[in-house]
Protein backbone atom coordinates (compact mmCIF):
# COMPACT_ATOMS: atom_id res chain seq x y z
CA UNK A 1 0.00 0.00 0.00
CA UNK A 2 0.99 3.54 -1.05
CA UNK A 3 2.02 5.95 1.42
CA UNK A 4 -1.01 7.99 0.85
CA UNK A 5 -3.15 5.01 0.09
CA UNK A 6 -2.47 4.27 3.81
CA UNK A 7 -3.22 7.84 5.53
CA UNK A 8 -6.23 7.73 3.18
CA UNK A 9 -7.62 4.79 4.88
CA UNK A 10 -6.84 5.95 8.38
CA UNK A 11 -8.90 8.98 7.60
CA UNK A 12 -11.60 7.46 6.06
CA UNK A 13 -11.91 4.36 8.89
CA UNK A 14 -11.28 7.16 12.03
CA UNK A 15 -14.42 9.25 10.07
CA UNK A 16 -16.48 6.61 9.78
CA UNK A 17 -16.67 7.13 6.28
CA UNK A 18 -16.38 3.74 4.84
CA UNK A 19 -15.70 -0.03 5.91
CA UNK A 20 -11.71 0.22 7.13
CA UNK A 21 -10.43 -2.80 5.19
CA UNK A 22 -11.47 -5.47 7.58
CA UNK A 23 -9.41 -3.90 10.32
CA UNK A 24 -10.07 -5.02 13.65
CA UNK A 25 -11.44 -2.91 16.49
CA UNK A 26 -7.92 -3.20 18.54
CA UNK A 27 -6.42 -1.66 15.24
CA UNK A 28 -9.07 0.80 14.91
CA UNK A 29 -8.92 1.97 18.71
CA UNK A 30 -4.91 2.06 18.12
CA UNK A 31 -5.32 4.46 15.67
CA UNK A 32 -8.05 6.53 17.34
CA UNK A 33 -5.74 7.01 20.30
CA UNK A 34 -2.85 8.06 17.85
CA UNK A 35 -4.71 10.73 16.55
CA UNK A 36 -7.11 12.35 18.99
CA UNK A 37 -4.70 11.66 22.35
CA UNK A 38 -1.36 11.58 20.77
CA UNK A 39 -1.64 14.10 18.34
CA UNK A 40 0.28 12.22 15.78
CA UNK A 41 -0.14 12.62 11.97
CA UNK A 42 0.06 9.41 10.02
CA UNK A 43 1.32 10.77 7.00
CA UNK A 44 4.85 11.71 8.63
CA UNK A 45 7.46 9.61 8.56
CA UNK A 46 8.67 9.12 12.22
CA UNK A 47 12.63 8.00 12.68
CA UNK A 48 12.85 5.37 15.22
CA UNK A 49 12.69 6.15 18.58
CA UNK A 50 16.34 5.02 20.36
CA UNK A 51 16.81 5.81 23.95
CA UNK A 52 20.33 6.98 25.19
CA UNK A 53 22.94 4.56 26.22
CA UNK A 54 22.24 5.51 30.20
CA UNK A 55 18.67 5.09 29.49
CA UNK A 56 19.23 1.79 27.91
CA UNK A 57 21.26 0.96 30.89
CA UNK A 58 18.63 1.96 33.68
CA UNK A 59 16.30 0.01 31.70
CA UNK A 60 18.01 -3.61 31.50
CA UNK A 61 19.49 -3.31 34.57
CA UNK A 62 15.71 -3.05 36.11
CA UNK A 63 15.01 -5.67 33.57
CA UNK A 64 18.24 -8.01 34.35
CA UNK A 65 16.03 -10.87 36.25
CA UNK A 66 14.10 -11.01 33.63
CA UNK A 67 16.50 -10.99 30.72
CA UNK A 68 18.22 -13.89 32.93
CA UNK A 69 15.29 -15.97 33.23
CA UNK A 70 14.10 -15.52 29.42
CA UNK A 71 17.14 -15.46 27.34
CA UNK A 72 17.73 -19.34 27.27
CA UNK A 73 14.11 -19.59 25.86
CA UNK A 74 14.83 -16.49 23.89
CA UNK A 75 17.89 -18.79 22.28
CA UNK A 76 15.66 -21.28 21.54
CA UNK A 77 13.12 -19.33 19.63
CA UNK A 78 15.32 -17.80 17.70
CA UNK A 79 17.18 -20.94 16.01
CA UNK A 80 13.67 -21.76 14.89
CA UNK A 81 12.74 -18.42 13.00
CA UNK A 82 16.20 -16.85 12.26
CA UNK A 83 16.01 -18.88 8.95
CA UNK A 84 12.86 -16.93 8.16
CA UNK A 85 14.53 -13.86 9.01
CA UNK A 86 12.56 -13.10 12.08
CA UNK A 87 13.66 -10.70 14.42
CA UNK A 88 12.91 -11.24 18.18
CA UNK A 89 12.65 -8.54 20.83
CA UNK A 90 12.44 -8.28 24.66
CA UNK A 91 10.31 -5.21 25.46
CA UNK A 92 9.93 -4.03 28.98
CA UNK A 93 7.01 -2.42 30.83
CA UNK A 94 8.05 0.91 29.17
CA UNK A 95 8.03 -0.37 25.76
CA UNK A 96 11.85 -0.36 25.77
CA UNK A 97 13.60 -2.68 23.95
CA UNK A 98 15.59 -4.24 26.59
CA UNK A 99 16.92 -7.52 24.65
CA UNK A 100 17.43 -8.44 20.98
CA UNK A 101 17.86 -11.71 18.60
CA UNK A 102 18.66 -10.51 15.30
CA UNK A 103 21.07 -11.27 12.01
CA UNK A 104 23.93 -9.06 11.84
CA UNK A 105 24.38 -8.99 8.37
CA UNK A 106 21.39 -6.72 8.32
CA UNK A 107 21.71 -4.52 11.47
CA UNK A 108 21.83 -1.11 9.87
CA UNK A 109 18.44 -1.51 7.92
CA UNK A 110 17.11 -3.35 11.63
CA UNK A 111 18.28 -0.40 13.55
CA UNK A 112 16.27 2.09 11.08
CA UNK A 113 12.88 0.44 11.29
CA UNK A 114 13.42 0.23 15.17
CA UNK A 115 14.06 -3.33 15.48
CA UNK A 116 16.59 -3.08 17.24
CA UNK A 117 18.16 -3.11 21.53
CA UNK A 118 17.05 0.76 23.01
CA UNK A 119 13.96 1.24 20.55
CA UNK A 120 11.31 2.58 22.44
CA UNK A 121 7.88 1.04 20.73
CA UNK A 122 5.56 2.97 23.47
CA UNK A 123 2.46 3.40 21.58
CA UNK A 124 2.37 7.31 22.37
CA UNK A 125 5.80 7.52 20.28
CA UNK A 126 5.64 4.56 17.83
CA UNK A 127 1.94 4.75 16.86
CA UNK A 128 -0.06 1.31 16.30
CA UNK A 129 2.73 -1.46 16.48
CA UNK A 130 2.77 -4.63 18.11
CA UNK A 131 4.45 -3.69 21.55
CA UNK A 132 2.76 -0.60 22.15
CA UNK A 133 -0.93 -2.40 20.95
CA UNK A 134 0.16 -5.32 23.44
CA UNK A 135 1.26 -3.23 26.20
CA UNK A 136 -2.09 -1.12 26.20
CA UNK A 137 -4.45 -4.18 25.57
CA UNK A 138 -2.69 -6.44 28.15
CA UNK A 139 -3.04 -9.20 25.04
CA UNK A 140 -1.27 -10.98 21.93
CA UNK A 141 -1.75 -9.02 19.16
CA UNK A 142 -0.53 -9.11 15.22
CA UNK A 143 0.22 -5.68 13.87
CA UNK A 144 0.50 -6.64 10.12
CA UNK A 145 1.94 -4.44 7.47
CA UNK A 146 -1.07 -1.36 6.92
CA UNK A 147 -2.36 -2.13 10.17
CA UNK A 148 0.39 0.63 11.92
CA UNK A 149 -0.42 3.96 12.06
CA UNK A 150 3.21 5.38 11.05
CA UNK A 151 3.59 5.28 7.06
CA UNK A 152 7.54 4.34 8.56
CA UNK A 153 6.15 0.90 9.61
CA UNK A 154 3.98 -0.28 7.42
CA UNK A 155 6.26 -2.86 5.55
CA UNK A 156 6.64 -4.49 8.76
CA UNK A 157 4.83 -7.46 10.26
CA UNK A 158 4.85 -7.62 14.45
CA UNK A 159 3.31 -10.37 16.55
CA UNK A 160 3.81 -10.33 19.94
CA UNK A 161 3.00 -11.02 23.38
CA UNK A 162 2.94 -9.93 26.77
CA UNK A 163 4.55 -11.52 29.86
CA UNK A 164 3.00 -11.32 33.31
CA UNK A 165 4.81 -11.73 36.73
CA UNK A 166 3.58 -13.82 39.52
CA UNK A 167 0.96 -11.51 40.85
CA UNK A 168 -0.29 -10.65 37.33
CA UNK A 169 1.41 -7.49 36.36
CA UNK A 170 2.21 -6.80 32.84
CA UNK A 171 6.01 -6.07 33.27
CA UNK A 172 7.37 -7.44 29.78
CA UNK A 173 6.79 -8.46 25.58
CA UNK A 174 7.77 -10.68 23.87
CA UNK A 175 8.05 -9.46 20.56
CA UNK A 176 8.59 -11.59 16.82
CA UNK A 177 8.97 -9.47 13.68
CA UNK A 178 9.67 -9.20 9.79
CA UNK A 179 11.04 -6.17 8.04
CA UNK A 180 9.36 -7.21 5.14
CA UNK A 181 5.91 -9.84 5.27
CA UNK A 182 4.06 -11.96 2.33
CA UNK A 183 0.68 -11.26 2.65
CA UNK A 184 -1.93 -11.80 3.98
CA UNK A 185 -2.12 -11.21 7.99
CA UNK A 186 -2.66 -15.11 8.32
CA UNK A 187 0.51 -16.00 7.51
CA UNK A 188 1.71 -15.09 10.86
CA UNK A 189 -0.36 -17.25 12.81
CA UNK A 190 2.67 -19.40 13.03
CA UNK A 191 4.44 -16.63 14.50
CA UNK A 192 1.39 -16.28 17.27
CA UNK A 193 1.53 -19.38 18.53
CA UNK A 194 5.37 -19.23 18.79
CA UNK A 195 5.43 -16.66 20.81
CA UNK A 196 2.71 -17.58 22.76
CA UNK A 197 4.50 -20.45 24.02
CA UNK A 198 7.43 -19.13 24.44
CA UNK A 199 6.03 -16.47 26.98
CA UNK A 200 4.32 -19.44 28.61
CA UNK A 201 7.31 -21.19 29.15
CA UNK A 202 8.94 -17.83 30.20
CA UNK A 203 6.42 -17.08 32.86
CA UNK A 204 6.80 -20.71 34.20
CA UNK A 205 10.25 -20.04 34.56
CA UNK A 206 9.90 -17.11 36.37
CA UNK A 207 7.31 -18.64 38.74
CA UNK A 208 9.88 -21.70 39.74
CA UNK A 209 12.69 -19.70 40.33
CA UNK A 210 10.71 -17.16 42.56
CA UNK A 211 8.93 -19.98 45.05
CA UNK A 212 11.70 -22.27 45.39
CA UNK A 213 10.07 -22.50 48.77
CA UNK A 214 6.99 -22.80 48.25
CA UNK A 215 4.73 -25.76 46.60
CA UNK A 216 4.39 -25.47 42.72
CA UNK A 217 1.60 -27.11 41.33
CA UNK A 218 1.20 -27.62 37.78
CA UNK A 219 -1.67 -28.38 34.94
CA UNK A 220 -2.45 -29.31 31.84
CA UNK A 221 -5.19 -30.56 29.77
CA UNK A 222 -3.54 -33.55 28.44
CA UNK A 223 -1.64 -35.88 30.77
CA UNK A 224 1.43 -36.54 27.74
CA UNK A 225 2.51 -33.22 27.88
CA UNK A 226 1.68 -32.89 31.67
CA UNK A 227 5.63 -32.87 33.09
CA UNK A 228 7.34 -31.70 29.74
CA UNK A 229 5.62 -28.48 28.73
CA UNK A 230 2.84 -27.77 31.09
CA UNK A 231 0.18 -25.17 30.46
CA UNK A 232 0.02 -23.11 33.62
CA UNK A 233 0.61 -23.23 37.26
CA UNK A 234 0.41 -22.28 40.26
CA UNK A 235 3.10 -21.29 44.03
CA UNK A 236 1.02 -22.45 47.13
CA UNK A 237 2.59 -21.87 50.34
CA UNK A 238 2.47 -24.42 53.53
CA UNK A 239 -1.63 -23.53 54.79
CA UNK A 240 -2.08 -23.90 50.95
CA UNK A 241 -2.79 -20.44 49.94
CA UNK A 242 -1.95 -18.98 46.55
CA UNK A 243 0.63 -17.23 46.47
CA UNK A 244 1.67 -16.74 42.79
CA UNK A 245 0.72 -18.10 39.07
CA UNK A 246 1.03 -17.85 35.62
CA UNK A 247 -1.31 -15.87 33.68
CA UNK A 248 -2.21 -18.82 31.78
CA UNK A 249 -3.56 -20.28 35.51
CA UNK A 250 -5.70 -17.18 35.59
CA UNK A 251 -7.54 -18.55 32.36
CA UNK A 252 -7.77 -21.86 33.32
CA UNK A 253 -8.64 -21.31 36.94
CA UNK A 254 -10.80 -18.48 37.03
CA UNK A 255 -14.63 -18.69 36.64
CA UNK A 256 -16.99 -15.92 35.80
CA UNK A 257 -17.90 -13.23 38.85
CA UNK A 258 -14.49 -14.90 40.57
CA UNK A 259 -12.24 -12.27 42.58
CA UNK A 260 -8.31 -12.45 42.32
CA UNK A 261 -7.08 -15.65 43.02
CA UNK A 262 -3.88 -14.48 44.76
CA UNK A 263 -4.25 -14.81 48.98
CA UNK A 264 -6.93 -17.60 47.96
CA UNK A 265 -7.07 -20.98 49.48
CA UNK A 266 -6.47 -23.72 46.61
CA UNK A 267 -9.33 -25.47 47.73
CA UNK A 268 -12.05 -22.85 46.94
CA UNK A 269 -10.72 -23.54 43.23
CA UNK A 270 -9.82 -27.02 42.80
CA UNK A 271 -10.78 -30.49 44.98
CA UNK A 272 -7.76 -30.74 47.11
CA UNK A 273 -5.79 -29.69 49.74
CA UNK A 274 -2.35 -28.63 50.75
CA UNK A 275 -1.52 -32.04 52.09
CA UNK A 276 -2.72 -34.21 48.47
CA UNK A 277 -0.02 -32.43 46.72
CA UNK A 278 2.26 -35.25 47.32
CA UNK A 279 -0.06 -37.31 45.82
CA UNK A 280 0.28 -35.60 42.69
CA UNK A 281 4.18 -35.77 42.24
CA UNK A 282 6.00 -37.75 39.86
CA UNK A 283 5.94 -41.20 41.71
CA UNK A 284 2.22 -41.65 40.16
CA UNK A 285 1.37 -41.95 37.03
CA UNK A 286 -0.18 -38.70 34.89
CA UNK A 287 -3.37 -39.92 33.81
CA UNK A 288 -3.81 -41.23 37.57
CA UNK A 289 -3.04 -37.24 38.40
CA UNK A 290 -6.73 -35.72 37.59
CA UNK A 291 -7.62 -32.40 39.37
CA UNK A 292 -11.62 -31.24 39.41
CA UNK A 293 -12.43 -27.46 39.28
CA UNK A 294 -15.23 -26.41 41.72
CA UNK A 295 -17.13 -26.17 38.24
CA UNK A 296 -16.91 -29.78 36.91
CA UNK A 297 -13.82 -29.55 34.54
CA UNK A 298 -10.59 -31.99 34.89
CA UNK A 299 -7.36 -31.27 34.42
CA UNK A 300 -4.09 -33.06 34.98
CA UNK A 301 -1.39 -31.79 37.67
CA UNK A 302 2.08 -32.23 38.23
CA UNK A 303 3.38 -31.48 41.83
CA UNK A 304 6.58 -30.06 42.92
CA UNK A 305 7.67 -29.95 46.09
CA UNK A 306 9.85 -27.37 48.36
CA UNK A 307 13.39 -27.09 47.18
CA UNK A 308 14.09 -25.81 50.56
CA UNK A 309 12.33 -24.24 53.92
CA UNK A 310 14.17 -23.11 56.71
CA UNK A 311 12.81 -23.41 60.55
CA UNK A 312 13.07 -20.35 62.80
CA UNK A 313 14.52 -21.70 66.01
CA UNK A 314 14.76 -18.96 69.28
CA UNK A 315 17.54 -17.22 69.06
CA UNK A 316 20.31 -19.60 67.34
CA UNK A 317 20.30 -19.43 63.32
CA UNK A 318 17.92 -21.73 61.79
CA UNK A 319 19.07 -25.16 59.66
CA UNK A 320 18.13 -25.76 56.16
CA UNK A 321 15.34 -28.54 55.98
CA UNK A 322 14.25 -30.37 52.03
CA UNK A 323 10.73 -27.99 51.92
CA UNK A 324 8.17 -30.64 52.89
CA UNK A 325 10.25 -31.85 55.89
CA UNK A 326 10.74 -27.70 56.65
CA UNK A 327 6.63 -27.07 56.11
CA UNK A 328 5.92 -29.83 58.97
CA UNK A 329 6.37 -27.96 62.28
CA UNK A 330 7.03 -24.44 63.78
CA UNK A 331 9.41 -23.32 65.90
CA UNK A 332 9.72 -26.27 68.15
CA UNK A 333 12.67 -27.56 69.70
CA UNK A 334 10.92 -31.04 70.72
CA UNK A 335 10.21 -31.61 67.10
CA UNK A 336 13.22 -30.01 65.29
CA UNK A 337 15.95 -32.94 66.57
CA UNK A 338 13.13 -35.27 64.99
CA UNK A 339 13.04 -33.59 62.10
CA UNK A 340 16.56 -32.88 61.43
CA UNK A 341 17.28 -37.03 61.56
CA UNK A 342 14.25 -37.37 59.39
CA UNK A 343 15.97 -34.39 56.81
CA UNK A 344 19.53 -37.22 56.90
CA UNK A 345 17.15 -40.22 56.37
CA UNK A 346 14.97 -39.29 53.45
CA UNK A 347 17.22 -40.21 51.11
CA UNK A 348 18.44 -43.67 52.00
CA UNK A 349 16.53 -47.23 51.78
CA UNK A 350 16.62 -47.51 55.54
CA UNK A 351 13.02 -48.93 56.58
CA UNK A 352 11.94 -46.33 59.32
CA UNK A 353 8.97 -46.73 62.12
CA UNK A 354 7.57 -43.86 62.85
CA UNK A 355 5.33 -43.71 66.25
CA UNK A 356 3.14 -41.62 68.22
CA UNK A 357 -0.35 -41.28 69.02
CA UNK A 358 -3.07 -40.96 67.07
CA UNK A 359 -3.54 -37.86 64.76
CA UNK A 360 0.22 -36.66 65.50
CA UNK A 361 0.89 -36.64 61.75
CA UNK A 362 2.74 -39.75 61.36
CA UNK A 363 1.64 -40.46 57.54
CA UNK A 364 2.04 -36.52 56.55
CA UNK A 365 5.63 -37.29 58.30
CA UNK A 366 5.66 -40.44 55.98
CA UNK A 367 4.85 -38.42 53.16
CA UNK A 368 7.38 -35.35 53.89
CA UNK A 369 9.90 -38.45 53.99
CA UNK A 370 9.29 -39.58 50.20
CA UNK A 371 9.20 -36.55 49.30
CA UNK A 372 12.33 -35.42 49.82
CA UNK A 373 14.22 -39.00 49.01
CA UNK A 374 14.99 -39.40 45.34
CA UNK A 375 12.70 -38.25 42.52
CA UNK A 376 10.58 -40.50 40.63
CA UNK A 377 9.82 -43.10 42.90
CA UNK A 378 5.93 -44.32 44.07
CA UNK A 379 4.16 -43.72 47.01
CA UNK A 380 2.37 -46.51 48.25
CA UNK A 381 -0.24 -46.59 51.23
CA UNK A 382 -1.54 -49.35 53.05
CA UNK A 383 -3.97 -49.36 56.17
CA UNK A 384 -3.06 -52.74 58.10
CA UNK A 385 -6.39 -52.95 60.02
CA UNK A 386 -8.34 -55.37 58.04
CA UNK A 387 -5.63 -55.94 55.37
CA UNK A 388 -5.68 -58.85 53.38
CA UNK A 389 -2.94 -61.25 52.75
CA UNK A 390 -3.69 -60.64 49.26
CA UNK A 391 -3.56 -57.26 48.87
CA UNK A 392 0.10 -57.44 50.28
CA UNK A 393 0.74 -60.23 47.71
CA UNK A 394 -0.72 -58.07 44.99
CA UNK A 395 2.32 -55.39 45.71
CA UNK A 396 4.80 -57.77 43.96
CA UNK A 397 4.34 -56.14 40.83
CA UNK A 398 4.27 -52.81 42.55
CA UNK A 399 6.45 -49.67 40.88
CA UNK A 400 9.22 -49.21 43.46
CA UNK A 401 9.47 -46.58 45.77
CA UNK A 402 8.23 -45.97 49.40
CA UNK A 403 5.53 -48.79 51.22
CA UNK A 404 3.94 -46.43 53.47
CA UNK A 405 2.20 -49.18 56.52
CA UNK A 406 -0.60 -47.46 58.19
CA UNK A 407 -0.71 -48.94 61.96
CA UNK A 408 1.45 -51.63 61.50
CA UNK A 409 0.59 -53.03 65.12
CA UNK A 410 -3.12 -53.76 63.34
CA UNK A 411 -1.53 -56.46 60.70
CA UNK A 412 -2.92 -59.73 61.34
CA UNK A 413 -0.47 -62.95 61.92
CA UNK A 414 -1.53 -63.87 57.97
CA UNK A 415 -0.64 -60.33 57.23
CA UNK A 416 2.80 -60.13 58.67
CA UNK A 417 3.71 -63.40 57.05
CA UNK A 418 2.42 -61.38 53.46
CA UNK A 419 4.22 -58.73 54.33
CA UNK A 420 7.69 -60.68 55.16
CA UNK A 421 8.04 -62.45 52.16
CA UNK A 422 7.25 -59.06 50.15
CA UNK A 423 9.76 -57.24 51.94
CA UNK A 424 12.47 -60.18 51.27
CA UNK A 425 11.64 -60.39 47.83
CA UNK A 426 11.18 -56.28 46.70
CA UNK A 427 14.09 -54.86 47.84
CA UNK A 428 13.13 -51.53 46.13
CA UNK A 429 10.20 -50.78 48.27
CA UNK A 430 11.42 -49.01 50.98
CA UNK A 431 8.49 -49.61 54.42
CA UNK A 432 7.95 -47.16 56.41
CA UNK A 433 5.41 -47.92 59.01
CA UNK A 434 3.87 -46.43 61.43
CA UNK A 435 2.52 -47.22 65.15
CA UNK A 436 0.25 -45.56 67.78
CA UNK A 437 1.92 -48.03 70.47
CA UNK A 438 5.62 -49.03 71.46
CA UNK A 439 6.53 -52.14 68.64
CA UNK A 440 9.16 -53.18 70.43
CA UNK A 441 7.05 -54.37 73.33
CA UNK A 442 4.28 -55.79 71.44
CA UNK A 443 7.08 -57.60 69.52
CA UNK A 444 8.52 -58.83 73.10
CA UNK A 445 5.60 -59.43 74.46
CA UNK A 446 4.51 -61.55 71.29
CA UNK A 447 2.38 -59.73 69.56
CA UNK A 448 4.08 -59.22 66.91
CA UNK A 449 6.46 -61.15 64.97
CA UNK A 450 10.42 -60.72 65.73
CA UNK A 451 11.41 -61.11 62.43
CA UNK A 452 9.25 -58.81 60.86
CA UNK A 453 10.40 -56.15 63.59
CA UNK A 454 13.73 -56.36 62.68
CA UNK A 455 12.84 -56.26 59.03
CA UNK A 456 10.94 -52.11 59.89
CA UNK A 457 13.19 -51.50 62.39
CA UNK A 458 15.96 -49.33 60.71
CA UNK A 459 15.60 -46.68 62.55
CA UNK A 460 12.51 -45.34 64.85
CA UNK A 461 11.26 -41.68 64.64
CA UNK A 462 8.88 -40.53 67.59
CA UNK A 463 6.52 -37.47 67.11
CA UNK A 464 5.44 -36.17 70.43
CA UNK A 465 1.80 -35.62 71.17
CA UNK A 466 0.25 -32.14 70.52
CA UNK A 467 0.44 -31.30 74.12
CA UNK A 468 3.77 -31.03 74.57
CA UNK A 469 4.17 -29.13 71.21
CA UNK A 470 6.04 -25.78 71.67
CA UNK A 471 4.50 -24.68 68.00
CA UNK A 472 0.45 -24.67 69.03
CA UNK A 473 -0.20 -21.50 67.59
CA UNK A 474 1.49 -21.98 64.84
CA UNK A 475 -0.36 -24.81 63.99
CA UNK A 476 -3.85 -22.93 65.28
CA UNK A 477 -2.32 -20.45 62.28
CA UNK A 478 -2.11 -23.19 59.81
CA UNK A 479 -4.71 -24.52 60.15
CA UNK A 480 -6.49 -21.47 60.70
CA UNK A 481 -5.78 -20.33 56.51
CA UNK A 482 -6.15 -23.89 55.22
CA UNK A 483 -9.54 -24.19 56.36
CA UNK A 484 -11.30 -21.04 56.10
CA UNK A 485 -12.00 -18.72 52.58
CA UNK A 486 -12.51 -16.10 54.80
CA UNK A 487 -9.90 -13.74 56.54
CA UNK A 488 -10.68 -15.37 60.21
CA UNK A 489 -8.83 -14.46 63.45
CA UNK A 490 -9.17 -15.91 66.99
CA UNK A 491 -10.01 -13.86 69.55
CA UNK A 492 -7.04 -13.61 72.96
CA UNK A 493 -9.84 -15.91 74.89
CA UNK A 494 -10.29 -18.58 71.77
CA UNK A 495 -6.47 -18.89 71.04
CA UNK A 496 -5.75 -19.37 74.67
CA UNK A 497 -8.45 -21.99 75.09
CA UNK A 498 -7.43 -24.16 72.03
CA UNK A 499 -3.65 -23.73 73.48
CA UNK A 500 -4.48 -25.60 76.84
CA UNK A 501 -6.35 -28.39 75.75
CA UNK A 502 -5.18 -31.70 76.40
CA UNK A 503 -5.88 -32.67 72.87
CA UNK A 504 -5.86 -36.66 73.02
CA UNK A 505 -6.71 -36.53 69.26
CA UNK A 506 -3.99 -34.42 68.72
CA UNK A 507 -3.75 -32.18 65.46
CA UNK A 508 -6.90 -34.29 63.92
CA UNK A 509 -8.91 -33.18 66.65
CA UNK A 510 -7.53 -29.78 66.48
CA UNK A 511 -8.33 -29.68 62.76
CA UNK A 512 -12.00 -30.85 63.25
CA UNK A 513 -12.19 -27.72 66.74
CA UNK A 514 -11.33 -25.45 63.65
CA UNK A 515 -13.49 -26.56 61.40
CA UNK A 516 -16.65 -26.38 63.42
CA UNK A 517 -15.25 -22.63 64.65
CA UNK A 518 -14.85 -21.91 61.02
CA UNK A 519 -18.46 -22.97 59.63
CA UNK A 520 -20.14 -21.62 62.76
CA UNK A 521 -18.56 -17.86 63.16
CA UNK A 522 -20.93 -15.25 62.11
CA UNK A 523 -18.15 -12.60 62.29
CA UNK A 524 -14.32 -11.99 61.41
CA UNK A 525 -13.65 -13.43 64.49
CA UNK A 526 -13.65 -17.07 66.37
CA UNK A 527 -15.14 -16.57 69.79
CA UNK A 528 -15.23 -18.71 72.72
CA UNK A 529 -19.11 -19.41 71.80
CA UNK A 530 -17.48 -20.85 68.61
CA UNK A 531 -15.63 -23.58 69.53
CA UNK A 532 -16.66 -27.06 70.16
CA UNK A 533 -16.38 -28.78 73.23
CA UNK A 534 -13.50 -30.77 74.20
CA UNK A 535 -14.02 -33.79 72.22
CA UNK A 536 -13.20 -36.91 75.35
CA UNK A 537 -12.98 -35.81 79.22
CA UNK A 538 -9.92 -34.01 80.41
CA UNK A 539 -6.45 -36.89 80.95
CA UNK A 540 -6.40 -38.29 84.48
CA UNK A 541 -2.98 -36.97 86.51
CA UNK A 542 -1.10 -40.09 85.80
CA UNK A 543 1.99 -38.16 83.20
CA UNK A 544 4.94 -39.65 84.44
CA UNK A 545 7.93 -36.86 85.52
CA UNK A 546 9.76 -36.54 82.09
CA UNK A 547 6.67 -35.94 80.64
CA UNK A 548 4.92 -33.18 82.90
CA UNK A 549 8.92 -31.44 82.75
CA UNK A 550 8.32 -31.68 78.69
CA UNK A 551 4.62 -30.56 79.14
CA UNK A 552 5.34 -28.01 81.26
CA UNK A 553 8.52 -26.64 78.72
CA UNK A 554 5.61 -26.51 76.39
CA UNK A 555 3.88 -24.25 77.77
CA UNK A 556 6.34 -21.82 79.00
CA UNK A 557 6.03 -23.17 82.76
CA UNK A 558 2.72 -21.89 82.77
CA UNK A 559 1.04 -23.61 85.30
CA UNK A 560 -2.39 -22.67 84.34
CA UNK A 561 -2.17 -24.02 81.10
CA UNK A 562 -0.37 -26.81 82.02
CA UNK A 563 -3.05 -27.79 84.51
CA UNK A 564 -5.59 -27.31 81.49
CA UNK A 565 -3.86 -29.90 79.13
CA UNK A 566 -3.41 -32.31 82.04
CA UNK A 567 -7.24 -31.76 82.86
CA UNK A 568 -6.25 -31.30 86.65
CA UNK A 569 -6.43 -28.71 89.18
CA UNK A 570 -3.34 -26.01 89.23
CA UNK A 571 -2.40 -26.91 92.37
CA UNK A 572 -2.30 -30.43 91.57
CA UNK A 573 -0.02 -29.54 88.95
CA UNK A 574 2.38 -27.39 91.94
CA UNK A 575 1.89 -30.11 93.90
CA UNK A 576 3.97 -32.69 91.72
CA UNK A 577 6.31 -29.99 90.43
CA UNK A 578 7.44 -29.43 94.10
CA UNK A 579 7.96 -33.23 94.69
CA UNK A 580 9.98 -33.79 91.46
CA UNK A 581 11.63 -31.01 92.37
CA UNK A 582 11.50 -29.65 88.71
CA UNK A 583 12.64 -25.87 87.94
CA UNK A 584 12.16 -23.89 85.07
CA UNK A 585 15.02 -23.33 83.04
CA UNK A 586 17.09 -20.24 83.87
Amino acid sequence: MTDLAHVTEIDRALSGQADPGGRDALVLDSWRRCVETYGMDPARAEAAHIVTDAELRRHREQSERLIATARSGLHALFRQVAGQNYVLLLADAEGVCVDFFGDPRFEDELRQAGLHLGSDWSENLAGTCGVGSCLVTGEAVTIHQSDHFGVTHTPLSCTAAPIYDMQGQLTAVLDISLLRSPSPKSSQNLAMNLVRASVRRVEMANLMAMTRRDWVLRFSASPEFLEVDPEAAVALDGSGRIVGMTHGARDLLVSEGQGDLIGMPINRVLDISVDDLPDLMRGRPTEDRVLRLKDGRGLFGHAIAPQVARVARGPTPSSDLPGALGGFAGPDPVLEPVLLRAARLAATPVPLLIEGETGTGKEMLARALHVCGPPGRAFHAQVCAGLDPGAIGALAGATPGTLFLKGIEDLCARGQAALLTLLEARGDLRPVASARCDLARATQEGRFRADLFFRLMGDRLRLPPLRLRHDVDWLIDRLLRRLSDRDLSLSPAARAELAARHWPGNIRELENAIRVAVAVTEGRVIDLPDLPAPSLASAHDGTPEQDLEALLDACGWNMSRAARRLGVNRSTVLRRVRKARLRPPS
